[in-house]
C-alpha cells in the first residue's frame, strides 16, 4: 500500500489544524478587546479592595510629606490627565491617583491602593509622549494587578504560614507603616518580584495601545533608560531599577506587540502638549541652576 495517500491526509490535517488554531478566540488575558470586561492577575490576596485603598492613602500621606511634590499645575494636570487616559483603557477597578515628585531622578513606583508616584526626572528622560505614556501604562499594571497587597500577602504567608488566618487584616500592615524614620515605606509593598514586573509589562502594554499609543515605544524606551543607567549608575531611581529591563523582558514584550496587538494604520506617538510640558521642565531646571551658581544669592545653613 502506497504512503502517498497517508502522507497527504497527515499535511491536509495539519493545515486544517493550523488554521483552526488561528481562528481560535483568544484568551481574555491575551485580547485587548477584552479590556475593562475581564478579571486579570488573580492570585492570593488577604487584602479587601477598601482595606487596600486606606492603606495606600496612608503611605501616600507619608511620601506626599516627606517628598517634594510639584506644584506647577500646568505640569501636574498634564501627568494627571495622561494617566486617567490610560486607566480608562485599563481594567482597573479602583480610582488611580498620580502624583509628581520634583527630583531628577529617573524614578516611578506604585502604592497599593491605585496610588502612583513619578519623578520629574521620568519625564525629562522620555523622548515622545507615548514613551512616557508606556512607563505610566506599566505602573497602571501594577495597580490593576493589585501587586502591592499580593506581594505583602506572599510575606505573610513565608512568615507565618498557616497562623496568617488568625491576624486581624490590617493589623501587621500597620505596625510596618509605623516602623522607625528610616522605613517610609515597607519595601514588601513596592518591591516587585520578577514575575509581577513581566506581568506590569504584559497589560501595560496592552493598555497604552487601548489608549492609542505605539506599544513598541514602551520597549524603546526601557531601553534607553538602562543604557543610560549602564553608562551614568546612579540615574535610574532605586524603586524603577529593582528589576532591569533584561533581554529576557524586552523578547517577552516584542513577542506579545506582535502576537496579540494588532497593527494600526497610525499611533499617537508624540503631541505638541507633552514638547511644551519637557521644555518648561528645562526651563525650570535651567532656571534653578543659575540660581543656585549665583554668587551673590545669599545661602542659609540647615542645623542637623
Amino acid at each position: 500500500m502506497s504512503r502517498r495517500p497517508v502522507r497527504i491526509a497527515l499535511i491536509l490535517n495539519l493545515l486544517v489544524f493550523g488554521a483552526l488554531a488561528q481562528n481560535r478566540p483568544k484568551a481574555p488575558k491575551d485580547n485587548p478587546d477584552a479590556i475593562g470586561d475581564r478579571d486579570v492577575c488573580g492570585g492570593i490576596n488577604f487584602y479587601g479592595l477598601p482595606a487596600e485603598m486606606a492603606m495606600g492613602k496612608q503611605m501616600a500621606q507619608m511620601v506626599a510629606r516627606d517628598a517634594k511634590l510639584m506644584t506647577d499645575p500646568r505640569i501636574t494636570e498634564y501627568v494627571n490627565r495622561l494617566v486617567q487616559n490610560v486607566v480608562q483603557n485599563s481594567d482597573a477597578k479602583m480610582p488611580v491617583t498620580v502624583q509628581v515628585i520634583d527630583d531628577e531622578t529617573i524614578n516611578a513606583f506604585t502604592l497599593p491602593g491605585g496610588y502612583i508616584f513619578v519623578d520629574v526626572g521620568l519625564l525629562l528622560a522620555a523622548d515622545t509622549e507615548a514613551q512616557l505614556a508606556g512607563a505610566l501604562a506599566h505602573e497602571v499594571g501594577h495597580v490593576v494587578c493589585r501587586h502591592g497587597t499580593r506581594q505583602a500577602t506572599n510575606g505573610d504567608l513565608n512568615r507565618i504560614g498557616a497562623t496568617i488566618a488568625s491576624i486581624a487584616v490590617g493589623g501587621w500592615p500597620a505596625v510596618a507603616i509605623g516602623q522607625g524614620a528610616n522605613a517610609v515605606i515597607p519595601l514588601q509593598y513596592v518591591k516587585f518580584s520578577q514575575r509581577f514586573e513581566t506581568d506590569a509589562d504584559f497589560y501595560g502594554l496592552q493598555y497604552m495601545y487601548k489608549a492609542g499609543y505605539d506599544p513598541s515605544e514602551m520597549v524603546n524606551f526601557f531601553e534607553k533608560i538602562e543604557s543610560m543607567e549602564r553608562k551614568k549608575p546612579g540615574t535610574i531611581g532605586k524603586f524603577f531599577a529593582t528589576h532591569p529591563m533584561t533581554d529576557d523582558r524586552l523578547k517577552k514584550s516584542q513577542i506579545e506587540i506582535d502576537r496579540d496587538l494588532a497593527a494600526r494604520p497610525e499611533y499617537v506617538v508624540n503631541t505638541s502638549e507633552f514638547d511644551e510640558v519637557k521644555a518648561r521642565l528645562s526651563e525650570m531646571r535651567n532656571q534653578r541652576k543659575v540660581e543656585s551658581s549665583d554668587p551673590s544669592r545669599p545661602t542659609l545653613r540647615r542645623r542637623d
